[in-house]
């Protein structure tokens, strides 16, 4: 694949970059060398390699999935202006 001088300026206009007319030509090899590498990764042969998260190898910590109710309602709201039987009240907005 092959970037244009027009491509170039397209791009520049959706990224919101200027780009001068001097600039175009220097942009359009790079873009041009950046596609060509990508091209390279695409020869790559990755049958049976498994799909990587991290380049160490490591687990996520995870805790026991449980349901609970909380069990500490008071806790939850006593720093709430106004609450009532562990429930917090807000000024009516709608009439």
């Amino acid at each position: 694949m092959s970037v244009d001088a027009a491509t170039v300026k397209r791009i520049g206009r959706l990224a919101r970059i200027r780009i001068e007319e001097n600039e175009v030509e220097a942009y359009q090899s790079e873009l041009n060398a950046i596609l060509g590498f990508v091209e390279q990764l695409g020869e790559v042969n990755v049958d049976g390699v498994e799909a990587m998260t991290s380049v160490t190898p490591m687990t996520l910590r995870r805790r026991d999935d449980v349901v609970s109710d909380g069990g500490y309602p008071e806790k939850i709201v006593s720093n709430a202006p106004l609450t009532e039987d562990n429930f917090f009240m807000v000024p009516k907005v709608i009439e």
